[in-house]
């Protein structure tokens, strides 16, 4: 690893006063943390004691010049695409020590969620925390290197996946094996597939996401 320090947009909390909980975007490919931060405001209403932040990706895109990438695309080999989140995993796991330091808050206190290469990111890292996370959301995502996961797996998080089953980019049926092989690994997760959606989020999806993070941070949910 680098001395790359991560670095990006944030929001909240939407009360102004002390904060309690964090949330991490990690965007996809080829993005940077202005697209994924602007989940915020519409989170923030829900969940007021939030803080969420949006790191950019620790290197710069190589298939678009003002974007950020995790690692480069290979066509989604496997044994590359281990090797990404491997190598990109320690800067995320520092930006997670470092706001939590900066806070005072712990992992029952935060949540990742991640989009594409970001819920590989997402994924990767919060099962290999030492202590659990709150939850894990990803979007259009997949897991990498489902075969070592039952050798490198520390944690159980709750985890929310959410596809379009329109996707072009990543097929849902990526998500599918990835809840399949995460269930057998003895964790509890949930599936959203949206008709007609391709790569993206849509209101529904935002929807089970935003009462699964009020869920898993144990905040009330709104009437």
């Amino acid at each position: 690893m680098t001395d790359i320090k991560l670095d990006g947009p944030s929001h909240g909390p939407q009360n102004g006063g002390k904060l309690g909980h964090l949330v991490i975007l990690l965007h996809g490919y080829g993005a940077d943390g202005n697209d994924l931060i602007g989940l915020a405001p519409v989170l923030s209403p829900l969940m007021p004691d939030v803080v969420f932040h949006s790191p950019n990706a620790p290197y710069p895109c190589d298939g678009n010049p003002y974007g950020y990438q995790w690692f480069p695309i290979t066509r989604l080999d496997p044994a590359a695409t281990l090797a990404g989140v491997r190598a990109a995993a320690p800067f995320v796991d520092a930006f997670i020590d470092e706001k939590l330091a900066e806070y005072g808050l712990d992992e029952s206190k935060t949540c990742l969620v991640g989009f594409s290469q970001g819920t590989m990111m997402a994924l990767h890292v919060g099962l290999r925390r030492r202590n659990r996370l709150a939850g894990i959301v990803g979007f259009s995502g997949m897991l990498a290197g489902p075969e070592v996961l039952k050798a490198e797996l520390r944690s159980r998080p709750p985890i929310l996946l959410a596809h379009g089953d329109s996707d072009e980019m990543l097929p849902h049926v990526l998500t599918e094996r990835a809840a399949e092989a995460l269930e057998q690994n003895g964790l509890r997760v949930g599936v959203h597939i949206s008709p007609g959606v391709g790569h993206g989020i849509d209101e529904t999806a935002l929807s089970n996401a935003a009462r699964f993070l009020l869920e898993a941070l144990k905040l009330p949910m709104p009437g």
